[in-house]
Formats: structure tokens, sequence, C-alpha cells
């Protein structure tokens, strides 16, 4: 799961979620799904989180040309 773009990990959450959803899971296949749906959410915010940062440090760099 390495290397994917967010568009790809929020795809693979819903399917995690499509299967939580499924009344036949096993309670030990349900942890399973719901510690990798974990996983998979925490490393989507990252990608948020650096595409956020890479945003304000080109803000700031138009700022700076901009104010001279």
């Amino acid at each position: 799961m390495k290397n994917e773009t967010f568009e790809q990990k929020l795809a693979y959450s819903k399917e995690l979620l499509e299967k939580l959803m499924n009344p036949e899971i096993t309670l030990e296949e349900s942890v399973k799904l719901y510690e990798e749906g974990l996983k998979n959410i925490k490393e989507a915010q990252k990608l948020i989180e650096e595409a956020k940062t890479k945003i304000t440090v080109i803000e700031q760099a138009n700022q700076v040309r901009e104010e001279e």
C-alpha cells in the first residue's frame, strides 16, 4: 500500500468499509479490517498534511516575490 495516491487510499477505505458492513463477517475479520482501515486513513491524512505544507511553502514564496 506504499506510494499510493490519496485517491487510491480513499477508494481502499471505502472498500474496507463495505467489507465491514457485511453481516456475515467474523469478529476477528472485523477487527483486522478495522485496524487496516485506521492505518490507511492515517496514511491518507499524512498525504493531506504534506500537500498543505507544500501549498503553504508555495504561497509564501509567491508573497516574497510580490513584495520584491
